[in-house]
């Protein structure tokens, strides 16, 4: 059997003549100056993710030229291409919409170019999860390098740092607390320089699972955009780059179902954002893995919260950083996690932790004895209401809600929500429960985030901080509240939440994991035999839109496309 093809003789062009391609390729890539010694070695491809509109890779350039420098040292050849960049604020209507596309393009292009092992070079929010699913598709050996959190800010001497302080000075702003002199002053403060959000927000969170599942180098998850660690982080990302080329190892390899185990566990640890959920289960869909989420409850029951960031807790990204990263909380939780996996290392995570600094004095991440929660992050709801499920990050919640009987309050889209929620009209009160509908995958579309319902201005000038929320929708990994997201099946295809109607009482009831419509099955049979789907927003007759409502599935399959899933990947 003949050798796989390696360098640039993989995939070629069809032309129906193999050494006209091949000739055909080398002359045009020598244009680009190589010698034929340089096309020789190791093709390394190194995913670009720069744009102008996002400030979270302004360090990208710099992140490749020091990739770049170490593949070279260790004898291959890079060659970088750009790929779709998301920026969680640039993207309309929300980026998880295009997270699928960006997805499709890379493995499209990995597939399309011939390079032996390929370096994914994301941050922001979707960006992570999108290199993760395209690559995981096409399984080229790959290796993950995050661009990092960005630097704290300061105003009248608080310490600041978006996204979690961006919200709660907005509520403030909304209630009457803070000008807009002030919240302009604060505005400069929010993000001081390139890079993450520095809380546990979803790109914190997708870094810190990435790592933990093994798609990283040991340490690379935590350190800020800024330092020159992380520049060392990427020469060294790299290096093993070329030796991952050489040895074979795809990510297939290093992603299974322990080391997906081994993610969700460090998600439940770090307190991280809901959304790592759902990218989670579009990575190990992509490879045919179903994600459990009752497995995913069961590992919150028995694995605390550990680490003391906002918004769960006190401190940013630079912190975790400056106490070790995620290593001191893989120590902390070493019994819950399977060991045995092979990391990109070519190790498993068990010599990897052992290799990892010794631990020494912190306060960042808390020991197993003293944790910040003596359960997970989150918390998998079922019930008559959310029969595939919801999450709510019980963390971040108010605890005298985490059980609570309300009067539901309906809002029927994100429009009517916008053109209601303030109205000194409206008939709410702080025990009543916030609802908002078809704000899912198909309803929105994209299933924007906008579960952190805000308070109606007139309760958060009454003082207000905190009311139960419900919807279809996604919230911000920096947000915080009690607020019950990504109600499955979503309201725009059916699902009891498109049945719900102002006045209807609504038990929520955390530690029982249940979320319940107290109502009767006669009442929501007639009201379901009456339902009507919404109709299809402007457009979606053609293109991407078109293809998005027509395959996109539900959030407890990861909200991405039906076709994408089942493992059968073209080779």
């Amino acid at each position: 059997m003949a050798d796989t093809p390696k360098g640039m003789r993989k995939g070629l062009t069809r032309y129906g003549d193999e050494g006209f391609s091949l000739y055909l390729r080398k002359a045009f890539i020598k244009a680009m100056g190589y010698t034929d010694e340089a096309l020789e070695r190791p093709i390394i491809g190194v995913v670009n993710t720069f744009s102008g509109y996002n400030a979270c890779h302004r360090t990208v350039p710099d992140l490749v030229a020091a990739i770049e420098r170490g593949v070279m040292l260790a004898g291959g050849l890079p060659v970088q291409f750009p790929t779709i960049s998301l920026h969680e604020s640039f993207a309309h209507p929300t980026s998880m919409f295009l997270r699928n596309l960006m997805s499709m393009d890379v493995e499209e292009m990995i597939r399309a170019q011939p390079m032996d092992a390929v370096v994914l070079v994301g941050g922001c929010d979707k960006t992570v999860p999108a290199l993760l699913m395209g690559a995981a598709s096409a399984d080229v050996p790959a290796i993950t390098v995050v661009t990092g959190p960005m630097s704290t800010g300061s105003h009248r001497g608080e310490r600041l740092g978006a996204c979690t302080d961006c919200r709660r000075l907005w509520g403030k702003h909304r209630a009457g607390e803070i000008d807009a002199e002030e919240i302009d002053a604060i505005t400069d403060q929010l993000v001081p320089s390139a890079g993450t959000c520095c809380v546990m927000g979803t790109a914190s969170t997708m870094a810190l699972v990435t790592e933990a599942m093994g798609m990283m180098l040991p340490g690379g998850a935590a350190i800020p955009a800024t330092l020159a660690d992380r520049m060392r982080h990427a020469e060294r990302s790299g290096t093993r780059a070329v030796e991952l080329a050489r040895e074979g190892l795809r990510p297939s390899q290093v992603i299974n179902p322990a080391s997906l185990g081994n993610a969700l566990t460090v998600l439940q640890a770090v307190g991280g954002s809901t959304n790592g959920l759902v990218h989670l289960a579009a990575v190990a869909g992509r490879l045919g893995i179903p994600l459990d989420l009752e497995a995913f409850d069961a590992i919150g029951r028995e694995t605390p919260v550990l680490v003391d960031l906002k918004p769960s807790g006190e401190h940013y990204m630079e912190d975790l950083y400056k106490a070790g990263g995620l290593a001191p909380i893989l120590r902390e939780i070493r019994d819950l996690l399977d060991l045995s996996c092979i990391t990109v290392t070519g190790r498993t995570l068990g010599e990897d932790l052992d290799r990892a600094p010794p631990p020494f004095e912190q306060h960042v991440v808390r020991p197993r004895n003293r944790p910040l929660r003596p359960h997970g992050g989150m918390a998998i709801l079922r019930g008559n209401l959310v029969p595939g499920g919801a999450v709510i990050k019980h963390a971040a919640a108010t605890e005298a809600l985490l059980v609570h009987t309300g009067r539901a309050v309906v809002f029927d889209s994100m429009e009517d929500l916008t053109n209601r929620v303030d109205d000194p009209d409206l008939d709410v009160t702080a025990e009543d429960v916030l609802v908002l509908r078809n704000a899912g995958p198909r309803g929105a579309p994209g299933m924007p985030e906008s579960g952190y319902i805000p308070i109606p201005r007139k309760l958060a000038a009454a003082g207000v901080k905190d009311m139960v929320r419900i919807s279809d929708a996604r919230m911000s990994g920096t947000a915080f509240g009690t607020i019950v997201l990504h109600a499955c099946p979503e309201s725009a295809a059916g699902g009891p939440l498109a049945l719900v109607r102002t006045g209807d009482r609504i038990r929520l009831d955390v530690p029982q994991r249940t979320l319940e419509l107290l109502v009767s099955e006669d009442e929501l049979a007639a009201r379901r035999a009456a339902w009507q789907p919404p109709p299809r927003p402007p457009g979606a007759h053609r293109g991407y839109l078109k293809l998005f409502l027509d395959h996109v599935e539900q959030a407890d399959r990861g909200c991405d496309f039906d076709f994408l899933r089942d493992g059968d990947r073209p080779r």
